[in-house]
């Protein structure tokens, strides 16, 4: 955690930061199974959909867009110290498994913020967002008849519905996050995830557990867990 970005932190230093923990990600979790390790690396991948989240481009295709652009390219290039790029294929068919990648440098770079004493975990909070997918609203008759009805298109097939006393009813996605909440410290993310809207909060908590540091001693969450 020697450096640290603020507001107003530049593109490239951000990728410049990220590339460690990605590179450290994928070397915790390697490829298992037949066939030759591939061209283009998991980090590679996950910098590139970090690039396009924070430039709010909000879906693969605009994301790949965003890269393909020969100046974006090559700053994206110069940062993370890479020449090669994937081509939109290859980007759309290995973008989910970026979501283990991610989970475990969120994980590090929380390990690394309070081994500098950047983040005290003696109490954390946890809490489930709902965010709604983009398209048409297909509803629970129509889904588990596996039914789309006339007329209505681009509808989001992995979305599921999930209800918050917050949100209400929304149909799309979700994501859990683990900060630090005690007193006097600064709110520090130390674990992620995310899942579609019907995840169930005390699941997707129970799997964070093992994670959380020896020193904590209190978890805040609301009803819903």
């Amino acid at each position: 955690m020697g450096t640290r970005a603020t507001a107003g932190t530049c593109l490239e230093a951000l990728v410049k930061m990220a590339v460690p923990l990605l590179r450290e990600a994928e070397r915790r979790g390697p490829r298992t199974g037949p066939g030759a390790k591939p061209v283009i690396p998991d980090w590679l991948i996950g910098v590139l959909i970090m690039v396009g989240v924070l430039k709010r481009r909000k879906s693969k295709s605009a994301q790949c867009r965003f890269f393909s652009d020969p100046g974006n390219r090559q700053r994206i290039a110069e940062a993370a110290g890479c020449d090669a790029f994937p081509s939109r294929s290859t980007f759309f068919r290995r973008y989910k498994r970026a979501q283990a990648l991610f989970r475990t440098a969120i994980r590090l770079q929380g390990e690394k913020a309070i081994a500098a004493g950047l983040a005290d975990p003696e109490v954390v909070a946890a809490d489930k967002s709902l965010i709604a997918a983009r398209g048409p609203l297909w509803h629970k008759r129509d889904r588990q008849a596996g039914r789309i009805p006339k007329g209505l298109h681009g509808v989001d097939r992995e979305s599921t519905w999930g209800c918050s006393q917050h949100d209400g009813w929304v149909q799309g996605y979700s994501f859990e996050v683990v900060v630090t909440a005690t007193a006097g410290s600064i709110v520090f993310p130390l674990l992620a995830s995310a899942d579609t809207a019907s995840a169930k909060e005390t699941q997707a908590f129970r799997e964070k557990i093992a994670a959380l540091s020896d020193n904590t001693h209190c978890v805040l969450v609301d009803s819903g867990y």
